[in-house]
């Protein structure tokens, strides 16, 4: 399959064989550095290798000068606020790529779009994240803390680290429930109530510990039943 070779190719090439050191030299120097050319010819001698077959040669060129436009664009236009922004932009653009190219050769349609399991797991996923996030936002409004008692609770947490627990967690036990191993979804309810409970009791915030666990038990109990329905 040339979609999966040439995704090997990628991981390799940005991942595997590209040092820190040359991250960070071609961010300094953009265009003058020395190793953006030979990260680009890794890259492209990569995908020779793994696609072996002379007659393709057009698509390991493809391959390589695609990388470079993606790769001259992310040094250029990123910053130290935009980096990781640019990142993801970066690893997506260079996905697409292999997905045209595997495309042309006819490896990748939209058939799965006919698939109605997939529709629907898909649909699961997608609720579990933000819109679930939004939901149980809008059911503990009313008893949601003063901005004090949530200001002695964040102190040290990291921004929206809540809101992605809480989305992680129910993609977590969503797939646990899939795969039919509800064991799952007892040890990540005991890890969190180790880790998240814990705390909350050395701080003596009853209420604040009430609003938690009501929030955690509304996340958790959507996951369970968004599996249920699905299975």
């Amino acid at each position: 399959m040339i979609f999966v070779r040439l995704i090997l190719a990628h991981l390799l090439g940005d991942f595997i064989l590209q040092p820190d050191s040359w991250v960070a030299d071609k961010e300094k120097l953009k265009l003058k550095s020395k190793y953006l050319y030979i990260h680009i010819l890794i890259h492209t001698l990569l995908a020779f290798v793994f696609l072996w077959d002379l007659n393709l040669w057009w698509v390991a060129i493809l391959i390589g000068i695609s990388h470079f436009l993606i790769d001259f664009a992310k040094l250029i236009f990123q910053n130290s606020k935009t980096k990781k922004r640019w990142f993801f932009i970066d690893q997506l653009l260079h996905i697409l790529v292999i997905s045209g190219i595997a495309f042309y050769f006819g490896e990748v349609n939209c058939s799965f779009l006919q698939n109605s399991d997939i529709l629907k797991i898909t649909m699961a996923t997608v609720f579990l994240t933000m819109p679930a996030s939004i939901l149980i936002k809008i059911l503990l409004s009313s008893w949601t803390p003063v901005s004090e008692e949530l200001n002695n609770l964040q102190t040290d947490s990291l921004t929206s680290a809540g809101k992605y627990i809480g989305i992680l967690e129910r993609l977590l036990v969503f797939t646990f429930i899939v795969v039919d191993h509800w064991e799952g979804v007892g040890f990540m309810i005991a890890a969190k109530s180790v880790f998240r409970f814990s705390d909350l009791a050395q701080a003596k915030q009853r209420k604040l510990t009430e609003y938690v666990l009501i929030g955690t038990l509304l996340s958790f109990g959507m996951a369970v039943l968004t599996g249920i329905l699905i299975k």
